[in-house]
């Protein structure tokens, strides 16, 4: 089983230390690439595949890097959604 794919079977699990990053990686993994909305878009993140033109919307955390479990909730409910989980 390949790194990635370790951590898309963690993510899946809900864990309560799943950080930012790590989500990036998985989001990346399916497609998705992050938008940069420029200065005035705070912690604010979109997330968009270009094949599909999905988006998924979420705040980066701050001023620490893990992520809550409604965001966690929020971003398995839209892969599903697209049937990438």
């Amino acid at each position: 089983m390949s790194r990635i794919d370790k951590l898309i079977q963690r993510f899946c699990l809900r864990p309560k230390d799943f950080t930012y990053d790590e989500l990036v990686k998985v989001l990346n993994h399916f497609g998705y690439d992050e938008i940069k909305k420029g200065k005035t878009a705070g912690s604010r993140r979109a997330f968009v595949k270009e094949v599909t033109k999905h988006i998924i919307r979420l705040h980066k955390p701050h001023p620490g890097n893990i992520l809550k479990l409604y965001v966690i909730d929020y971003v398995i409910g839209e892969l599903k959604d697209q049937g990438l989980l």
